[in-house]
């Protein structure tokens, strides 16, 4: 199958078969020159394809001339130059042939010619209907895309202008709250210094310790963050204008645009106000590709959405310090608190875990030290064998001469001694273990009896001074700024 606008092979471009013969087979030229008496020819019937020929010579006028006037009488020619000037009948249906042949040759070609420029006038036409509609379908395309940017620029800008006007708003209410940020710090300072009473390995920055510090600096804190965040505010809103600006001027052009590629759009070749415009082909005025253009329209609108996320996550910044400061610092007060029962469980919990090791400890202690007595007494235990199998090995040293034989019995009673050395020292290995485990379960033993002693401590300060310190906090009234 053929597509629209290719090249066609025209058939006069081919080479043509030798055409059959339209007339019959040309005669030897002895047979012809019987049948044909040969006629003169003048010499003005000469052709340049004519073979050439000699001069002919004069000789007498016949008689019939003598009685001609000069000038009607013609000049004589002889019989030699009759015979020579002549064609012969093959050559007169050659050139026929060769007539006809040219003749045919030139009806085909133009036959096709004509035939091929009928089919590249319909290729054409297809081809310049199949470009202008896709021409025009890229127009709508283009269109519609122009369209969709409008539509996401005018969302983007409407979700701005809200978001500028909660922004300030809030901006607002949080200069209000700014006095009512103190909070009492008596209660985590004094935490903090029995807690610094611990002993040993209980002096630990644990969970505890971390959440007194995140209250302390949550209470000292909190002037600073609000003043911080109207600073935050003012100059989120400045980014926030700026980044609506660029929008709505990116709207503004995608308006321009969208009417002038829908008036394209809607030209056919029957509307009116079209015209030569001769070399616009050659104009390029433009200054960016489709990937560029939509990266522009992109740009702005993930610049004017980041922004509008930041004024988001600065509202919830404020709306945290003036709505949920005293969810804030509650939250923050009951996570101490429950930093303070889970330490002091796991205070408990380790106790009782030192006290079963303990116990375990000792319990093991007195396993290991059956173990080492069974280890020993397996040592005595393989002097025995390995006696006999060298003894063995020795007596059979003195056999005779060739009864020296390295047979099966020989070869199992070196290795019996191979094995049991590779026993003994195996055994010897474990006891050395064994006596290193038990002088280090023996250690652990007096770690142990220390550790009861520090957790016990350490549970005192947790529950019996710190945790009952912690039972007020200041009214909520306060924190949220409306006092």
């Amino acid at each position: 199958m053929e597509l629209l606008g290719s090249p066609l092979r025209t058939p006069y471009t081919q080479p043509r078969s030798t055409p059959t013969k339209f007339l019959p087979p040309i005669p030897t030229a002895s047979s012809l020159q019987n049948r044909f008496p040969p006629s003169p020819l003048p010499n003005s019937f000469s052709s340049p394809w004519m073979p050439r020929v000699t001069k002919p010579t004069l000789g007498p006028a016949p008689r019939s001339s003598q009685r001609l006037t000069p000038r009607e009488a013609l000049p004589p020619i002889s019989h030699q130059t009759a015979l020579s000037t002549r064609y012969t009948p093959g050559d007169w249906y050659r050139s026929n042939l060769s007539n006809y042949k040219r003749s045919e040759t030139a009806r085909h070609t133009a036959e096709c010619l004509t035939a091929d420029s009928s089919r590249l006038i319909q290729d054409k036409y297809q081809q310049t209907r199949k470009t202008q509609a896709e021409s025009t379908k890229n127009l709508g395309q283009r269109v519609n895309d122009i369209m969709f940017w409008k539509s996401e620029l005018r969302c983007e800008q409407d979700k701005m202008m809200e978001e500028t006007n909660a922004l300030t708003g809030m901006k607002e209410r949080l200069e209000r709250a700014l006095a009512n940020t103190e909070a009492p710090l008596q209660v985590t300072q004094e935490c903090l210094l029995h807690r610094e009473k611990r002993m040993g390995i209980d002096l630990v920055c644990d969970d505890v310790e971390k959440q007194l510090f995140v209250e302390l600096d949550i209470i000292r804190s909190c002037q600073e963050r609000m003043r911080r965040h109207l600073e935050q505010a003012e100059a989120q809103l400045a980014s926030n204008r700026l980044a609506q600006h660029d929008v709505e001027r990116d709207l503004a052009n995608k308006q321009a645009a969208h009417r002038i590629d829908e008036q394209c759009q809607q030209l056919r070749n029957t509307s009116t106000g079209i015209s030569y415009f001769r070399g616009v082909e050659r104009v390029d005025a433009t200054i960016s590709v489709p990937e560029s253009w939509a990266n522009f329209t992109d740009k702005n609108i993930l610049r004017s959405q980041s922004e509008r996320a930041a004024s988001a996550k600065l509202r919830d910044s404020i709306e945290n310090l003036l709505v949920l400061t005293d969810k804030q610092m509650q939250h923050q007060f009951n996570c101490v608190n429950l930093a303070f029962t889970q330490r002091i469980a796991e205070m408990a919990d380790a106790k009782r875990k030192i006290q079963a090791q303990l116990s375990k400890t000792l319990q093991e202690m007195f396993h290991l030290e059956r173990s080492i007595e069974a280890i020993q007494k397996a040592i005595r235990d393989k002097g025995f064998p390995l006696k006999v199998a060298q003894t063995r090995l020795d007596k059979r040293i003195r056999r005779p001469k060739m009864e020296l034989c390295r047979d099966p019995a020989q070869l199992r009673l070196v290795s019996e001694v191979c094995e049991i050395n590779e026993t003994i020292q195996s055994l010897q290995q474990r006891l050395r273990d064994s006596e290193d485990v038990l002088q280090r379960l023996a250690h652990n033993k007096s770690a142990l009896e220390h550790e009861l002693v520090v957790k016990s401590t350490s549970l005192f300060i947790d529950q019996e001074k710190c945790l009952a310190m912690r039972k007020t906090f200041p009214s909520t009234g306060r924190l949220l700024g409306y006092v």
